[in-house]
């Protein structure tokens, strides 16, 4: 009988570590980012910006969103459209409204033609899109 006992608690130890094991390896947790190749980036966009040159605050703007974007996507971030993706990911930033505003910046930008964007907020939208990275881990 105490065999029988050692021989089920036994049983029941091995088929845990083996349940445990084949989760830890099947889960998908949170993807690590490559900080350095997100820095690199990000800092090859913040020299773009030329403060007497206006069509250099539409590009960091797109580029800015887009690398967010690469980020949120490689990270794992659920959602077809980088707006579902940073709704799904709301929680991960520490100032929403400001990354919001510059994902609506970048919207203008990318959609309409005539939108006039100056050299303040080009910088505010890329303090937003820093913050987002840096609070997810990019950068």
């Amino acid at each position: 009988m105490d065999q029988t006992i050692i021989f089920f608690f036994a049983a029941i130890i091995i088929v845990g570590g083996l349940l445990f094991a084949v989760i830890e390896l099947t889960k998908k947790g949170v993807k690590q980012l490559d900080v350095d190749r997100y820095r690199t980036k990000w800092l090859a966009i913040e020299h773009q910006l030329k403060k007497n040159e206006p069509s250099s605050y539409h590009l960091v703007i797109l580029n800015a969103d887009k690398l967010l974007d690469q980020a949120l996507r490689e990270r794992g971030t659920k959602g077809e459209t980088m707006g579902e993706r940073m709704k799904s990911g709301a929680n991960l930033f520490s100032n929403r409204n400001n990354i919001w505003t510059a994902h609506k910046l970048r919207n203008q930008v990318a959609h309409e033609t005539d939108v006039q964007v100056s050299y303040d907020a080009a910088r505010q939208a890329l303090a937003g899109f820093k913050q987002a990275l840096k609070d997810i881990g990019a950068i």
